[in-house]
């Protein structure tokens, strides 16, 4: 068994220790990524709730103004309409705080773990 020179084994290590932070930066990035879009996802459906949360506001007040001004099966119909309206919002914000919720936190805790198992690594081979 041959003995390499140190001059190869730091430079072997050096070329290893920066293919795993590069990879380590490939995954905090892609890791990222699925969060932005989950974060645009959840935006996006509270953005819905609130365009639909107001037509029902409208639609409520619309069925307050039949209810006042015309008879039974008008208001009734109106009000139908306001509660169909209310239902929706509700369903857009519950799945848009799902999203958020699986978003969080928004650092890449995959890849922050996957350094300090690997800076614990190079640490304990240092002391051997």
């Amino acid at each position: 068994m041959g003995q390499e020179p140190v001059s190869e084994l730091v430079q072997r290590a050096s070329q290893q220790l920066t293919e795993l932070m590069r990879g380590e930066l490939r995954l905090a990035q892609a890791e990222m990524k699925e969060k932005g879009r989950r974060y645009g996802k959840g935006g996006g459906l509270f953005g819905g709730a609130g365009i639909v949360g107001f037509l029902t506001l409208q639609a409520a007040v619309a069925a307050s103004i039949a209810g006042l001004a015309v008879v039974w099966p008008v208001w009734l119909s109106a009000l139908v309409v306001t509660a169909v309206l209310g239902a929706v919002a509700a369903v857009l914000a519950a799945r848009g705080k799902r999203q958020f919720g699986k978003a969080a936190p928004p650092a890449p805790a995959t890849t922050i773990e996957n350094v300090k198992a690997d800076v614990a690594e190079i640490k304990e081979s240092a002391h051997r």
